[in-house]
Formats: C-alpha cells, structure tokens, sequence
C-alpha cells in the first residue's frame, strides 16, 4: 500500500470513530434528561398532590371561621336590636350620676 493509502485510513478510522462516539454520547446524554426529566415529574407530582391536600385544608379553615364570624355578627345585631327595644334608660342610676359618687377606677 502507498503512503497516503494509508493516511486516508487513517482518516476514515479516525472520523468513524468520533462519529460513533459522538452518536453515543448524545444517546446517554438523551437517556439521561429522559430519565432526570421522569424523576422530576414524579416528585413535582407528589408535591402538587401535598399543596393540594394543604389548600384543602385551608378552604375548609377559611370556611369555618366564616361561619364564626356571621355567627358572631349575628349576635351583635341580636344584642343592639335588644338594647334599642329597651328604649333610653340610663346605664347608671339618677343618684350615681348627680352625686358623682361612683367610684373611680
């Protein structure tokens, strides 16, 4: 064989090579974002499935302490539609307040 025979097969062993190894690469590098990317998937998925069990929750406390607070509300109207019925009698008696004899705190 000549000389530059050679080198050609040289040449073509050598690109064949980097082919090839190139070709491998990006197939473990795919294998491996697929695999990464699953994984991922798997553990966002599980902490979407937390939140939402959180946020569950939470709409179920929000609407319990809704239901206190109309209740509450409810008794304050109750206790002011009294009070108004009652009329205007005074809170203290006539001798308290004309003597200024209440005690002082």
């Amino acid at each position: 064989m000549n000389h530059g025979a050679e080198i050609l097969t040289v040449i073509f062993i050598f690109a064949g090579t980097m082919a090839t190894l190139g070709c491998f690469t990006g197939i473990v590098t795919t294998w491996i974002k697929y695999r990464a990317k699953r994984v991922v998937s798997a553990d966002l998925t599980a902490r979407l499935g937390e939140i939402s069990d959180r946020m569950a929750k939470l709409d179920n406390a929000v609407d319990a302490m809704a239901i206190e607070v109309e209740r509450i509300s409810e008794g304050q109207r109750f206790v002011t539609k009294v009070l108004a019925e009652r009329g205007t009698a005074p809170a203290l008696p006539d001798a308290a307040r004309a003597g200024g004899s209440a005690p002082r705190h």
